[in-house]
Order: C-alpha cells, then sequence, then structure tokens
C-alpha cells in the first residue's frame, strides 16, 4: 500500500479498530481499480440529457384509462424496476383521470401550464420550472389548462412507473 495512503488512514482513524478497517477498505478500492473495476460508475451507466422536444425522444401512449392523447416517454431507467425517470406529456384542456401512483413522485413541469389536485389539499397551478412532490398513494389528477403549451412534466420515480385509476376515476 502507498505510504501517503496509509499515513492519510492512520492519522483519520482514532484507534486501531478503524484502522484496520480503513486499510481494508483502501485495499479493496485500489485493487478494484487496478483491475479497471470502477466501484461508481460502470461501462452502461453514461451521463445524459433529454429535451422535451428532442426529435429522439420515443413518445409511447399512457394507461388505457387517461385521455388518448397523453403520452410518456421514458428518459432513463427501466420503468418495471426501480429509479426511472419520465417525461409526461397531456395536450391543453385534458385532464388526467383521478389515479394514484405505487410510488412517490418528484416532478417538475417542463412546459405549459397545469393544474394539480391532490386529494384532501387544494389544487396547485405549475408553471415552467416548478418543483412538486408527490406522495406514494395519493390520489390525485392532472389537468393541462386551456391557450398553454402542451404540458410536459418530468418525474422521477423511485418505485416502478404506474397508475393506478381511482375506482370513481372521474374526480
Amino acid at each position: 500500500m502507498n505510504r501517503a495512503i496509509f499515513v492519510s488512514l492512520y492519522n483519520t482513524s482514532h484507534n486501531l479498530g478503524e484502522y484496520i478497517v480503513h486499510k481494508k477498505l483502501a485495499f479493496t478500492l485500489a485493487s478494484l481499480l487496478l483491475l479497471g473495476v470502477s466501484p461508481l460508475v460502470t461501462a452502461e451507466q453514461q451521463a445524459l440529457t433529454w429535451s422535451a422536444d428532442d426529435p429522439e425522444l420515443e413518445w409511447g401512449p399512457c394507461p388505457e384509462f387517461m385521455p388518448e392523447d397523453c403520452r410518456i416517454a421514458v428518459l432513463q431507467g427501466n420503468p418495471a424496476g426501480t429509479n426511472a425517470d419520465v417525461f409526461f406529456r397531456l395536450q391543453p384542456g385534458t385532464k388526467a383521470t383521478h389515479h394514484w401512483h405505487t410510488s412517490a413522485e418528484r416532478m417538475v413541469l417542463v412546459s405549459g401550464e397545469m393544474e394539480v389536485d391532490y386529494d384532501g389539499q387544494d389544487p396547485v397551478t405549475l408553471t415552467p420550472g416548478t418543483y412538486a412532490y408527490g406522495p406514494a398513494r395519493l390520489p390525485h389528477t392532472a389537468r393541462c389548462l386551456e391557450g398553454s403549451d402542451p404540458c410536459v412534466l418530468f418525474i422521477a420515480f423511485e418505485e416502478p412507473v404506474d397508475a393506478v385509476p381511482t375506482e370513481d376515476g372521474k374526480r
């Protein structure tokens, strides 16, 4: 082990037990790096960017209970797995049916003006750049306001992407 790493680990450890743990961690990380294995980034993990109007985006249909012109584009991840990001698009004057998600949602409105109405709360109008958080399983609706651009909402899901209609589905 490089003496500089040894001294650094020794100086940051307050006892022999911590020193041994740090030494093992440093040895493991150094071994992985020497083998060409990065513990932080894999070859398939690449930085990426998307804009809502990118012609390379693949827009697919929303679940059947949503408006016919509703679309979703997967930006990153596997929607059947954890931590997927999507764009959700509604045309002006359309409303997403009353529904809920298994996952919490972290959202930023990219374009348009969207009214979001969570059960038990006052409706809120999102404008481009607005951040919103939706707790898991909290039913809600979303409506793209007339006279605005199409609404594109960035959504980061923690759990698999889903949308479950409520029993009345019409609220």
